[in-house]
């Protein structure tokens, strides 16, 4: 299997065929499958995950009511929030046959640092040993005014 070097090419010697394209052949299969979870509305921006190989990667969940549409998040704050989010990724791994043991890596993002600490107290119920490994960064300008937001990738054998 041939990989592209990317690395200190320019964008012209990628787009002109100046280095090679990974060699696909028919024993590998497809590159990725999408994962969209029955109830989920499809955005026309991003899949709800994606799975290449033994990974999936999940799109940033946030604390929307499920089978809402349009997206509404759920109402109380942060707590409620971070209990829903963590919801919505239950369903989305477990339409990818994968569980919250599966996770490998989350990165949350907070609208305001300040809410850390509570995050934190709903995080480890979901995760009371063995959590993955993650980052947490503050921002501002979270999908619908959420307050978090946690994007995952888990790793689960294909089968």
């Amino acid at each position: 299997m041939l990989v592209p070097l990317l690395i200190g090419c320019s964008f012209e010697e990628r787009q002109s065929g100046g280095i090679e394209d990974t060699e696909v052949t028919p024993e590998m299969g497809p590159r990725k499958e999408i994962i969209q979870p029955e109830g989920v509305a499809r955005l026309p921006v991003f899949s709800s995950a994606v799975r290449s190989g033994d990974l999936i990667f999940l799109s940033g969940a946030i604390g929307a009511q499920p089978g809402v549409n349009p997206p509404q998040l759920v109402e109380g704050g942060v707590i409620p929030e971070t209990h829903q989010t963590m919801e919505n990724i239950i369903t989305v791994l477990d339409a990818a046959g994968a569980t919250l043991l599966d996770l490998i890596k989350c990165t949350v993002f907070l609208a305001d640092i300040s809410d850390y600490a509570a995050v934190n107290e709903v995080y480890v119920q979901y995760f009371p040993s063995d959590p993955p490994a993650r980052s947490a960064v503050a921002g501002s300008g979270l999908a619908l005014g959420a307050r978090v937001e946690i994007e995952c990738i888990a790793a689960v054998p294909e089968v």
